[in-house]
């Protein structure tokens, strides 16, 4: 018996694919109230989402290879545009040697001329500087040609050269697609294995959670919330805040296990910076962790009724990350001795800007939420301490600009279709297993 949340993201099948923006919400047992429901993708969708991976990958295969047959045409001698250039350099080097010899043309003649004798009559002194005249008259051309000529040429090779880099440029878009695809088909593939082993081992695919115990349930009383996240991160900084779970209800949640997942794209929401954002987390008992690629923290355990637990949290984002948009998803999920589980009905996103490094926002609210109260207040802190309400239940994520740029790209996430797989995230506790 597991606890599972699904992550529901989009990518780009290749650059100038279509994208499809999916809202994302954990998923639970198939009892949950039909308005808060997200069912989980069966063994028959995800061996649909494996052949579109798959089919995208060759696609991505076919595209990449002729990319770079493109380019082979492009630096060979028979390219057209290299052809032309070439044409277009031999006549203006044939040109600046006309004009080097009409130069010097003038150059004798001036010196046939200035070398006649005193004694030189009218008729060889005007002769002599006829020549002369005739001379600049054809170096003046042969001077117009050689600009012109130069002119083609240096056009010629700029349309060779621009071309080139057009198709090096295409080739590496290519390539990173076609990396994308191979990493979009492994995630499809390993997806389908396991949904399949899981299956296996619960007896069924219908997304029941057992036969002991009651199904998982959403819980609204259990709530995240992000504090100290500041609206504008600055890239090549570390940032500090605050995970608050809270208990608000009237029973004792013997492993809370905490949900944190982080997504970021450049400022076009079109190119995902995943890789340049790191989160972090630690306990008062933990060195700083990373964020495992479930993306789910050690239990608290036991949280109980009304009390709550703070885990530090820490944002990491690369210097070398561009401007754009990122947000933070938080969510947790709960396992009773008994066998009784579930979790917040829904993600929580807190978003945040990305400011190029060396940047000075100065001073910026925090990153906020859509929440609301929940009906039972007054909490009392786990281990003591003073009481207070944690912040209310959790809302959905809503559809603001940022995060429907954000949704457009994830390292976890996969194409169904024209763009989109549901990933399978299953809560790491073997006792439970």
């Amino acid at each position: 018996m597991k606890i599972r949340r699904t992550l529901a993201t989009a990518v780009a099948a290749a650059v100038t694919t279509p994208v499809l923006l999916l809202s994302v919400t954990p998923a639970f047992a198939d009892d949950k109230p039909a308005a808060q429901t997200q069912n989980k993708p069966s063994i028959a969708d995800l061996e649909k989402a494996a052949a579109a991976a798959q089919t995208a990958y060759d696609d991505a295969v076919a595209a990449e290879a002729a990319a770079e047959a493109a380019v082979d045409a492009a630096m060979a001698d028979t390219d057209p545009l290299a052809m032309a250039a070439k044409a277009a350099q031999e006549k203006a080097e044939a040109a600046a040697t006309a004009k080097a010899e009409a130069d010097q043309a003038v150059v004798d003649a001036k010196a046939v001329r200035d070398a006649l004798p005193e004694t030189a009559t009218d008729e060889e002194k005007t002769a002599a500087q006829t020549k002369v005249t005739e001379a600049e008259t054809a170096a003046t051309a042969a001077t117009e040609a050689a600009a012109t000529a130069k002119d083609e040429a240096d056009a010629a090779a700029k349309a060779r050269d621009d071309n080139r880099v057009a198709l090096l440029g295409a080739l590496d878009q290519a390539q990173k697609a076609t990396s994308k695809a191979l990493a979009d088909k492994t995630a499809a593939d390993k997806a389908l294995a396991d949904a399949k082993e899981e299956a296996g081992e619960d007896g069924d695919d219908d997304g029941d959670d057992g036969d002991d115990g009651e199904a998982c349930v959403p819980e609204p009383k259990l709530t995240t919330v992000v504090k100290g996240l500041p609206s504008t991160v600055v890239a090549g900084t570390t940032t500090n805040f605050t995970l608050r779970v809270t208990n608000g209800t009237k029973k004792t949640l013997d492993e809370v296990y905490p949900f944190a997942y982080v997504h970021a794209t450049d400022k076009s929401g079109m190119k995902d910076i995943d890789d340049l954002v790191h989160l972090q987390w630690s306990s008062s008992s933990s060195n700083w962790k990373t964020v495992d690629n479930e993306h789910y923290m050690d239990a608290i355990s036991p949280l109980k009724a009304g009390a709550k637990a703070d885990i530090k949290m820490r944002l990491k984002i690369d210097s070398k990350a561009p401007a754009g948009n990122g947000v933070t998803f938080v969510a947790g999920d709960y396992w009773n001795d008994n066998g009784d589980c579930g979790g917040t009905p829904d993600l929580e996103g807190y978003e945040f800007l990305i400011a190029a490094a060396g940047s000075n926002p100065g001073k910026v609210p925090d990153a906020t939420a859509n929440t609301s109260k929940p009906k039972d207040s007054g909490l009392t802190p786990q281990g003591g301490g003073s009481a207070s309400p944690a912040g209310g239940t959790l809302a959905s994520t809503g559809s603001s600009s940022a995060t429907s740029q954000l949704a457009l790209a994830s390292g976890a996430a996969l194409a169904i279709g024209a763009g989109a797989v549901f990933v399978v995230r299953r809560r790491k506790a073997g006792a439970h297993v």
